[in-house]
């Protein structure tokens, strides 16, 4: 029986999970499998994968072929460069110690890539987070000083008409009374003549 590690597609429409097996290869993708292996989800950045290393390893040394994908996601999990070293120990070039010190070392250089990657992304995050917040607070500053100026012109407009309003007034106040001292002068007038 030929054995594939591969993945099995679950999740939703859009949203993408997967599980790590080893199926016969003839199987179904999302059919019958042999042994779960692990998880991959590729929505989170960086991608989340979730291996039983031991099991995984066995299989692949045992001759377990993968898929591209599940062999790019097994190489970065350190199962093909632990089987490297293992065959460099059956070769007697290396120790068992010096195997795992190399494995060792080249796990925790990932796991400070993957850290720092992390910490990219959190300053990215807050960049665009803060320049969003100066764009935002510009236009509200431009939105503002547009309604000031709005209500400073329907203040001058409205003071204009008062003044207006004022001068007529005034002006019709002083008609009336130059009315009015006319009227008396022709009623002095008219009253002589009777």
């Amino acid at each position: 029986m030929a054995t594939r590690i591969r993945l099995q597609r679950h999740g939703k429409k859009n949203q993408p999970f997967y599980h790590i097996v080893v199926a016969d290869g003839r199987a179904p993708r999302d059919g019958r499998y042999i042994e779960r292996l692990g998880t991959y989800n590729p929505l989170t950045n960086p991608a989340e994968v979730n291996i039983n290393f031991e099991r995984a390893l066995y299989w692949v040394e045992v001759g377990a072929t993968p898929t591209d994908t599940a062999r790019a996601l097994l190489r970065h999990e350190g199962v093909y460069l632990m089987k490297h070293l293992r065959g460099g120990i059956a070769k007697g070039a290396i120790s068992e110690n010096e195997a795992q010190r190399r494995f060792d070392a080249w796990k925790q250089e990932r796991i400070s890539k993957i850290n720092n990657i992390k910490r990219e992304d959190a300053e990215n995050a807050r960049k665009v987070m803060k320049s969003r917040l100066e764009a935002e607070t510009k236009v509200k500053e431009a939105i503002s000083a547009k309604v000031a100026a709005k209500r400073a012109a329907e203040a001058e407009a409205e003071a204009a008409a008062r003044k207006e309003a004022e001068e007529a007034a005034a002006a019709e106040a002083a008609a009336e009374e130059a009315t009015a001292t006319e009227a008396p002068a022709e009623e002095a007038t008219e009253t002589p003549a009777e």
